[in-house]
């Protein structure tokens, strides 16, 4: 009986991660066995995926050593950083430099790589249409993960960059969710205005990337852009107020009211949405749904999704 490869997961307890985690453990071809990285393999989440039949294991993506003993032996390397941890571009892109030299180290065979735009690309920090953070970045949580993708193409390590999107997730646990105005009716609140916002659930993420290490040499050296759904606001509000049986309304207000809103990285979320509205087109067109369906059947719509969770979702 020839052995399996490895995939090592880095995160295996967070939202992506730990989605690549399950459905790798829930294939029924058993092609691969999964390599569970975690801070604290004591959690109760690290415990479960231990029942579950993964092999979890202490690394630290900010250790060169311990992300080396992490990968050693692995077929695949699932790499993903932690911004809202701790809010620093530069520790995102150290953490990378670590990870790619880690895996290059241990010989791994294929490395996706979950990243997002650098949107300095597109609007140069001397453009006055977007406030500067943290003095060199419009997005730091965009461009630190972009800005880290030289450090795996940099060591010619076989590669595949995927591109994900909002979490729908974040209408559950990121304050995001329908929130009770002055006249008491719900409404979800970003300066969108009639653009399309790429969507996705977080475990697709993991269905995607699983997908990808299975078709493996035919998406190495590729960038792959994800999604569940294009929607606008007010779709976005269709979809809620079809679900919870009571009006959602969308608010669009301005990206520099948004970023006064005062919660932690509320300048960094406006920043972000106003990137996304700006530069609908690009960032929509390197989400191919058609491809994102061929990778992943059973990608879930919003509507599907709302269904899923209507129960999880706070109203404010």
């Amino acid at each position: 009986m020839t052995e399996k490869k490895i995939i090592a997961v880095v995160g295996a307890t967070g939202a992506q991660g730990g989605g690549l985690v399950r459905t790798i453990l829930n294939d029924p071809n058993r092609e691969f066995a999964v390599r569970a990285l975690t801070r604290d393999v004591n959690s109760d989440k690290a415990k479960e995926l231990t029942k579950a039949g993964a092999e979890v294991v202490a690394a630290d993506i900010g250790d060169l050593e311990s992300m080396k003993h992490a990968f050693s032996g692995a077929y695949g390397a699932f790499c993903v950083t932690f911004f809202w941890a701790h809010f620093s571009a530069e520790r995102e892109i150290a953490e990378a430099k670590v990870m790619a030299e880690a895996a290059k180290a241990a010989g791994v065979k294929h490395v996706i790589w979950s990243s997002l735009e650098d949107t300095r690309r597109y609007l140069p920090i001397d453009d006055n249409r977007m406030p500067v953070l943290h003095e060199k970045y419009n997005v730091p949580h965009f461009d630190g993960k972009g800005e880290a993708d030289q450090a795996f193409i940099s060591l010619g390590l076989p590669l595949t960059i995927l591109l994900t999107s909002f979490y729908w997730e974040n209408f559950i646990y990121f304050g995001l969710g329908p929130q009770r105005g002055a006249d008491g009716a719900l409404g979800i609140t970003m300066p969108m205005g009639d653009k399309k916002l790429p969507g996705i659930a977080s475990e697709d993420i993991g269905r995607c990337a699983f997908a990808i290490f299975k078709r493996g040499q035919e998406f190495i050296g590729k960038t792959v852009g994800i999604a569940g759904e294009h929607l606008t606001g007010a779709q976005m509000a269709a979809g809620f107020s079809k679900t919870l049986g009571q009006e959602v309304r969308f608010n669009d207000v301005p990206a520099d009211v948004y970023r006064g809103f005062g919660f932690p990285g509320a300048d960094e979320m406006g920043n972000m949405f106003q990137f996304k509205r700006d530069f609908e087109n690009e960032f929509c067109a390197a989400r191919d749904l058609n491809l994102v369906r061929s990778l992943n059947p059973e990608l879930l719509t919003f509507d599907a999704w709302l269904a899923q969770n209507k129960d999880r979702i706070p109203l404010g």
